[in-house]
């Protein structure tokens, strides 16, 4: 049964919750004794079962990671495993819906890759990887990734650019790389630098994790519904015969519910998130962390002192090195289409598997293997002893295609010319930008010259669903003044 296949828990407590996430992105380099099985038809959670399962129901196509033991971990044997049966269905007529999920308490935690001293193995599986994420990004129909679970790192990159993407209150998600002096890669420079304001820097740089409705209310999901709802939805997606976008969004939606008195609401909201803004926006590690300490110590708001020092104490534990990779490949990504942002992310990662930073191996030996509760020996040790100009050199320049050092990220010829993606925001929560830009009338479909939120949620409910969602956030939006000129009508100029 299909209710069956997918299992749906609580994250542990936070501390173990850490270790767990720490433990699973430094996987990146980590060696597995796992080999490839054929795949099989029905779903299971028992570990001797084939990593990636695969079910037909109606005109939907599921691909299922099965390691639960290990987080769902991607490694080469899953790789090889999943890239043929995806081209099947994008190339196919039957497979109208392709739909993704995890067995166990993760979608996906991140990847595993075989001997850290095997360099061109390595690069091989980044390059393997970033392909297969942007296969899935550019998919030729429908694609619904469920995030029902811990989804870090790898299950990130087969996730976030989905036209669907599922959150539940079980959803965990974070691209935690600077913790052992890697950069966050399967296409990051691309999805954290187009999210609201500032939050994308901030996530990439300091590791951090958000949880549940607050994945959803920040556009790195578009939906958001409780994991028991799962089972019901998938049995209505395959009770049609040829789904539409919008049928399934309407599907969706009718699984959705309203917050529960209980439910954590975001940290990234007034005057916290005010803050955020202004500290990550600026062009250099240091003058980031120049205004959080000046923020620890004088902000007027209790709650904006004690954020700025926990993100100080995070960042303090990063690699100084991979915050300014970090920092310089979100910067450039934000301008890219999602094919040049895993392209750069390939030349980064060839850079770190030929030993431009010894961080990377630092890092995974004293979190993984040492398992120390201390800053790792990092070199440089200190933000001011990275030179800028050389991490631009170093990771930006000197490992290309063109310099024969570097493989290409080349999309499958069945895809066609797709440098147009579908929106992978078409059905999220609008953004702040358009937000904006519909308030100043700049928006194509601005209209008037003055709006009231009733006319403003209307406008966006035409455009998409879920207007509950957007009225709450278009108060959060105006009641924080992010960047937005505020009036009891919201008047602009006309």
């Amino acid at each position: 049964m299909l209710a069956t296949s997918v299992r749906v828990c609580r994250m542990s407590r936070p501390g173990t919750l850490a270790a767990q996430r720490t433990a699973a992105i430094t996987r990146h380099m980590m060696s597995t004794s796992s080999s490839a099985r054929s795949s099989a038809s029905g779903p299971g959670p028992a570990s001797d079962e084939a990593p990636v399962l695969f079910e037909s129901k109606g005109p939907v196509r599921s691909y299922i990671l099965n390691r639960p033991l290990k987080l769902n971990a991607l490694n080469e044997p899953m790789l090889n495993i999943l890239r043929p049966k995806i081209e099947e269905w994008c190339q196919g007529k039957l497979a109208k819906v392709i739909v993704g999920r995890g067995v166990g308490r993760a979608f996906c935690a991140g990847e595993m890759l075989k001997d850290p001293e095997t360099r061109s193995k390595a690069i091989d599986f980044f390059h393997r990887e970033f392909e297969m994420d942007y296969i899935l990004a550019a998919v030729p129909k429908p694609y619904i990734c469920f995030m029902d679970g811990i989804t870090m790192g790898g299950g990130v990159g087969l996730s976030v650019n989905a036209q669907f993407r599922i959150a539940t209150e079980n959803t965990v998600f974070a691209m935690p790389e600077t913790k052992i002096g890697y950069c966050p890669d399967v296409g990051a420079s691309y999805f954290l630098s187009r999210i609201d304001g500032e939050i994308g820097t901030y996530l990439a740089l300091t590791g951090e994790i958000i949880r549940g409705r607050a994945v959803f209310e920040h556009g790195l999901a578009t939906h958001f519904i409780p994991s028991r709802r799962i089972p019901a939805l998938l049995e209505s997606l395959a009770s049609l015969d040829d789904p539409t976008y919008s049928q399934i969004d309407e599907l969706i939606e009718e699984c959705r519910s309203e917050r529960e008195p209980e439910e954590p609401v975001t940290a990234f909201v007034g005057a916290t998130r005010v803050a955020l803004d202004s500290a990550f926006q600026h062009n250099t590690v240091e003058k980031i962390v120049g205004e959080l300490q000046t923020v620890s110590t004088s902000s007027e708001h209790e709650e904006v002192r004690k954020w700025a020092k926990q993100t100080l104490a995070a960042l303090e534990l990063r690699s100084p090195t991979s915050l300014k990779v970090a920092l310089a490949a979100i910067r450039r990504g934000k301008g890219r289409s999602l094919l040049d942002a895993l392209q750069m992310e390939m030349n980064i990662a060839a850079a770190y598997c030929h030993g431009e930073s010894p961080d990377f191996l630092t890092g995974v030996s004293a979190v993984l293997v040492d398992k120390i509760k201390t800053r790792p020996a990092w070199s440089p040790d200190k933000l001011e002893d990275v030179n800028d100009s050389e991490v631009l050199k170093k990771f930006f320049s000197t490992y290309t295609p063109a310099e024969g050092n570097a493989p290409t990220i080349t999309p499958p010829d069945y895809l066609g010319d797709r440098n147009e993606l579908v929106d992978p925001m078409q059905y999220a929560l609008p953004t702040e930008d358009e937000i904006r830009k519909m308030v100043d009338g700049s928006h194509l479909r601005s209209g008037a010259t003055e709006i009231t939120l009733e006319e403003l949620v209307a406008k966006f409910e035409d455009m998409r669903r879920g207007s509950t969602e957007c009225e709450r956030k278009f108060w959060r939006l105006f009641s924080a003044n992010v960047s937005l000129r505020t009036t009891s009508t919201w008047i602009r100029s006309g």
